[in-house]
């Protein structure tokens, strides 16, 4: 979460729902927005987008035209003017908005800037399965148990709403006995409803031409039965109504069907916010709800973490937003860091020529995490990729402190000092520029320490470097003191067996 100036709510009403009843709601919101004490000033955007900025490309908000869809650009107080960070304000508003969203049978969602790793949505549940029918049907239970779930908020889907449509059935023969053709009642329907345009208007003040657009007023063409009075000239010269002509059928406009890796799905979406603000925590908490879902055919869905389906002959679900993210960076780290500890492994042991040696040089390493875990926990913060970024970073600072002590060992041995005076010596001698790289670490991390991203990367290498610096002064020599001892005795055993 960054503190940034700005935030932004995307309002979805019904489809079907006029523009001038999604710009009322819109101002309602956006008035209620204003009372915070943060908000310097809004925009509101009713049937197109807000100008482009992260949100809108990495979340397609860019591609927002419908009537019934609106968006609120939120401008917030600079942030050394406020104490409260941009993500407690839009906590605060989602709060206060909510209960609008609900009375206009809207989804809200309040998207910070950025939201977070480049993906469509925080929490998002992919639904696969053999007909888009049955696919519908486990989202709306899957969308169900998001909005009972505590924490998770921003609910929607992508199952459009039903919107009935009515369609001109030409009578034919009424038309043929009228003189009036198919074609002319087509071109004047779309002439009434969409209007045409007719000509350009070369204004001299104008860069540009003005195209002159010949529609019906919007106060004759707002019911059915006003269209029904729209007259057609007939071959005799007499004006004949179009419902005259035609007859009216209702229907239902067909939903949109959404693809991925060319299988259908179904997109169930949520955020979330509280306490625990983290998508497998969600994850973890739809658990048990997920399980007692049910396929049409009576089977349970089979859940996936990493990859797609390889089949959709049987309904599914797949998580996806943030939590992949997640796995795939906490994945790929963690493989670096197992390189990392193999490459310094390698290069310690052809320095020492030893196999046992460089284990006790870095035994230290996991003992950062006793520092690592109690800071995050201190401090309220998250265990995030950049907290990784700084263990790993951590740890060749580490090594370093443990060869300062084991070669410092070495070297008093070599002087004819024997092993237990060597190891105290190297402790009480060799603390001194370990305590100081400490307090380096610790200076120079400091300066980033309450940067909402960076704040992991600086509690790893503090937290870390400190609880090494005063375990690894204690563990590595008592570490080294076993290894020599074990390693005379394995020499003396092995001069008795000569």
């Amino acid at each position: 979460f960054d503190n940034k100036s700005e935030v932004q709510i995307i309002i979805d009403m019904p489809e079907g729902t006029t523009l001038e009843q999604s710009a009322r709601v819109a101002r309602e919101i956006a008035r209620r927005v204003a009372e915070e004490p943060e908000v310097v000033n809004y925009q509101v955007y009713a049937g197109t987008s807000a100008p482009y900025n992260f949100n809108g490309l990495v979340r397609h908000y860019f591609l927002r035209q419908a009537a019934n869809e609106a968006d609120i650009q939120v401008n917030l107080l600079p942030k050394g003017e406020r104490s409260a960070q941009s993500h407690e304000i839009s906590k605060r508003i989602r709060q206060a908005i909510d209960p609008i969203g609900e009375k206009f049978g809207a989804s809200l969602k309040v998207a910070e800037i950025p939201p977070g790793p480049p993906v469509y949505q925080t929490l998002m549940a992919e639904v696969y399965g053999p007909d888009y029918g049955q696919q519908i049907e486990v989202a709306r239970k899957i969308r169900e148990a998001f909005l009972k779930t505590p924490g998770v908020v921003d609910v929607d889907w992508t199952v459009e709403d039903d919107q009935s449509q009515y369609r001109y059935v030409v009578d034919k023969e009424k038309a043929a006995l009228n003189g009036v053709t198919t074609e002319q009642i087509s071109r004047t329907l779309r002439l009434a409803l969409s209007g045409n345009e007719i000509g350009l208007a070369h204004q001299p003040k104008e860069r540009e031409d003005v195209p002159i657009i010949l529609e019906v007023p919007r106060s004759e063409k707002t019911s059915l039965t006003d269209i029904g009075e729209i007259r057609l000239a007939s071959s005799s010269g007499t004006l004949v109504p179009l419902s005259e002509l035609t007859r009216v059928e209702k229907g239902t406009i067909e939903k949109s069907i959404y693809h991925k890796n060319l299988k259908p799905v179904v997109y169930v979406t949520g955020d979330v916010a509280g306490t625990e603000e983290s998508p497998v925590y969600a994850i973890m908490k739809l658990s048990d709800a997920l399980d007692k879902i049910r396929a049409p055919g009576g089977y349970t869905i089979e859940r996936y973490a990493t990859h797609l389906p390889f089949l959709t002959d049987r309904v599914s679900m797949k998580w996806d937003g943030e939590w992949h993210i997640t796995y795939e960076v906490f994945r790929d780290l963690g493989f670096a860091f197992a390189v990392v500890l193999v490459l310094i492994y390698v290069i310690v042991v052809a320095w020492f020529q030893s196999f046992r040696v460089p284990l006790v040089i870095m035994a230290p390493i996991p003992l950062t995490l006793v520092g690592i875990l109690p800071a995050h926990a201190l401090m309220g913060a998250f265990f995030t990729a950049t907290s990784i970024i700084g263990f790993i970073a951590g740890a060749g600072i580490i090594v370093r402190n443990s060869i300062i002590l084991v070669d410092f060992i070495e070297l008093r041995r070599k002087q004819g000092m024997a092993l237990e005076e060597a190891v105290v010596d190297a402790g009480a001698v060799r603390f001194r520029p370990m305590l100081l790289t400490a307090a380096a670490v610790v200076v120079g991390a400091f300066v980033i320490l309450f940067d909402p991203i960076f704040q992991g990367l600086a509690l790893s290498l503090m937290a870390g470097e400190v609880a090494s610096t005063f375990l690894s002064r204690m563990a590595v020599p008592v570490l080294y003191y076993l290894h020599g001892r074990h390693e005379k005795r394995e020499i003396e055993n092995s001069g008795v067996v000569a």
